[in-house]
């Protein structure tokens, strides 16, 4: 793997042990990330997904293999350096918009005027300007997953590792999101992790894919997605994206 990725991981095996038998979830994951990728990672439902999201935010550990995250000339602090967006926005209900948003930034301790100026410009960035004084049962589902993602962002985290966010949306505002996502990464240059059972929106938005097979997790696949930025749903309507979704297909046994 190329020494310049900013997450590397190398035959990671994680197993979870029962009080009766032991479940290999994770058999053998080999995959990097470059610096400013948005990555996919796709795979049939419960085939490990989320366990290596999981193993990458330091919240599981592994059995066996190796996990790089930035690099010898450059800390890493998971604590401080990760923003998570999980399926559903689990925002505080009893909070405001803009202090849901604001919550990694009081728990590390960033400074108020600091904090409140950037979620500012965050609710701006993913269109919920206006709406910083709402509470969490006066947006829409797409509203809040935005919120959520502006959560994510708040204290400038090197790495956003996002678990099927869009899972729970409906067909078109899951489309609309897609599209959200794209620009606020062009806009923010994170490196993104984007775990999807779905094969279109991990080809839509991926700058690269990895593809895991049915559990336990096994590489597949990991291939570059050689299609142009900016990015517009009539894309999938076009060969090279029909393409690469055949591929995926393939290797899923879904031909």
């Amino acid at each position: 793997m190329a020494r310049s990725s900013f997450i590397s991981l190398e035959g990671v095996r994680k197993v979870y042990r029962g009080r009766r038998e032991d479940f290999l979830a994770v058999s053998d994951v080999t995959f990097d990330v470059q610096a400013g990728e948005l990555v996919a990672m796709v795979g049939p439902s419960g085939c490990g997904k989320t366990t290596v999201l999981k193993i990458l935010a330091g919240l599981h550990s592994h059995e066996e293999g190796t996990v790089r995250i930035g690099s010898q000339a450059d800390s890493f602090d998971p604590a401080k350096d990760i923003g998570m967006v999980f399926q559903q926005p689990l925002l505080l209900k009893w909070r405001r918009v803009i202090d849901n948003v604001l919550l990694p930034a009081e728990i590390l301790g960033i400074p108020k005027g600091e904090a409140r100026e950037r979620a500012g410009h965050l609710l701006e960035m993913v269109g919920l300007s206006g709406f910083e004084q709402s509470y969490p049962y006066e947006l829409s589902g797409g509203m809040q997953q935005r919120a959520a993602i502006a959560r994510a962002l708040v204290h400038d985290p090197k790495l956003i590792l996002m678990d099927e966010p869009f899972g729970a949306l409906d067909a078109l505002t899951r489309e609309k999101m897609n599209l959200e996502l794209l620009r606020i990464w062009g806009e923010s240059g994170k490196t993104i992790v984007f775990v999807t059972h779905g094969i279109q929106e991990a080809v839509f938005l991926g700058s690269r894919v990895v593809v895991l097979t049915a559990g336990p997790a096994k590489m597949a696949d990991n291939f570059l997605v050689d299609l142009p930025h900016p990015r517009g749903l009539d894309l999938k309507t076009t060969e090279a994206f029909g393409d690469y979704t055949r591929r995926i297909y393939k290797l899923l046994g879904m031909e």
